[in-house]
């Protein structure tokens, strides 16, 4: 068994969010895990730019409404204690709601080699970011 401390919380780069946007690690796996988990807090209107990840990504609300975006165009809204899960290199962008803040687990394996397994891509426009909020029914 291994206690760790509290990772920093740090904010998140401007070239990969858009808003104010907040990280604390919570756990990087070694060999064999791959596993790496995070808490991050997006205020409102705060979104990931567009990105992939090689493996894929589970996403577990612990507060707030947000938002979840793909290439097709749909967008789901997730609540505190829902679980989305993006399969490996789907375009996907995620973030709060306009008006609320959302937080959540971000679970992630890196690569086989051990290589980060994100590929970052363009922002979100303006425009599919208030379409996103105003096109599914707030709840």
């Amino acid at each position: 068994m291994e206690l760790k401390p509290v990772g920093a919380t740090v904010k998140t780069p401007a070239a990969a969010f858009t808003g104010d946007v907040y990280l604390t690690p919570i756990h990087t796996g070694t060999g064999p895990s791959r596993m790496t988990i995070a808490l991050v807090r997006f205020t409102p209107g705060a979104h990931t730019n567009w990105h992939s990840h090689a493996v894929g990504q589970t996403l577990h609300v612990t507060e707030g409404v947000g938002l979840v975006g793909t290439r097709d165009g749909v967008v789901v809204r997730i609540h505190a204690g829902e679980t989305v899960v993006c399969p490996p290199e789907e375009e996907h962008w995620h973030g709060a709601g306009a008006t609320t803040f959302m937080s959540h687990l971000a679970m992630l394996e890196a690569k086989p080699d051990g290589s980060d397994p994100t590929t970052w891509l363009e922002p979100v426009t303006d425009e599919d970011y208030e379409r996103a909020n105003t096109s599914i029914s707030p709840s």
